[in-house]
């Protein structure tokens, strides 16, 4: 009867800790997307709305600086929570990033994985938002709003890989294992961080929600068969740092 007791009582401990690292993440930013989204088909067609990412912080380049630093720097912090969340689990940070699949142990390995990840993903996803845009489902999505300094491009690539090592580690790695632990099948947590994945992104319209869903699958399959996140922060990295850098590099044509 202790027994039972003690496994039913950390199970939902367990419960309670998933809720309350998604609450704080990506989980709250599931719930304001999905929100936008209805107000954004409340106001009107999609096609004719936009929603702008990366953009000024503060009107003075310094300390508008400060202010993005300080915003990548504090989105790392459900990272850090998790890991050591994991760390009480595995023993050790060193065994819970290896558990992750997050250490350096194979870096070319991982690096190709990665850049071959955001190719089979980087090009469906360009048509299914012009498809999206087309028929009126995707809001006209601004990777760069920042205005133009010296750090500009530096900030959006540190963006990218915040924005990488964040959905990666928490929506496939950590919930993953700690779903795993509950009892849940591999295919029910692929599905429902697939799910997650494409909800935090519906503010851009159905179409990028749609594609995310369909890239969590994929994601939350190879680590599924690989236990490795650092591909997928690897691939997730470049595919951000196309749309930003890119954007930013180019916005004078791609506007004309």
């Amino acid at each position: 009867m202790v027994g039972v007791a003690t496994m039913t009582e950390t199970r939902a401990w367990l419960r309670a800790e998933v809720l309350i690292v998604l609450a704080l993440s990506l989980g709250r930013s599931a719930v304001y997307s999905l929100l936008s989204l209805a107000q954004a088909l409340a106001a009107g067609p999609l096609a004719a709305q936009s929603t702008a990412l990366n953009t000024s912080l503060r009107q003075d380049p310094w300390l508008d600086l400060l202010y993005q630093l300080l915003s990548a720097l504090f989105a790392m912090v459900p990272v850090a929570l998790v890991v050591l969340l994991l760390a009480l689990t595995a023993g050790s940070v060193h065994q819970a990033l290896r558990d992750l699949g997050l250490d350096l142990g194979r870096p070319l390995r991982d690096l190709l994985h990665g850049m071959l990840l955001a190719a089979g993903i980087g090009l469906p996803g360009l048509a299914v938002y012009y498809l999206g845009r087309l028929l009126g489902a995707t809001v006209e999505v601004i990777p760069a709003a920042l205005d133009t300094h010296w750090w500009t491009l530096p900030v959006l690539v540190l963006h990218a890989v915040k924005n990488a090592v964040l959905e990666e580690v928490v929506v496939v790695g950590y919930l993953f294992q700690r779903l795993e632990r509950l009892g849940w099948s591999a295919r029910r947590i692929i599905v429902v961080s697939a799910l997650l994945r494409g909800a935090y992104h519906t503010y851009q319209g159905v179409g990028p929600g749609l594609a995310n869903l369909v890239m969590g699958l994929v994601f939350g399959e190879w680590y599924r068969r690989t236990r490795r996140t650092m591909p997928l922060v690897i691939a997730h990295t470049l595919l951000d740092v196309c749309a930003f850098v890119g954007y930013a590099l180019l916005q004078d044509v791609i506007a004309t």
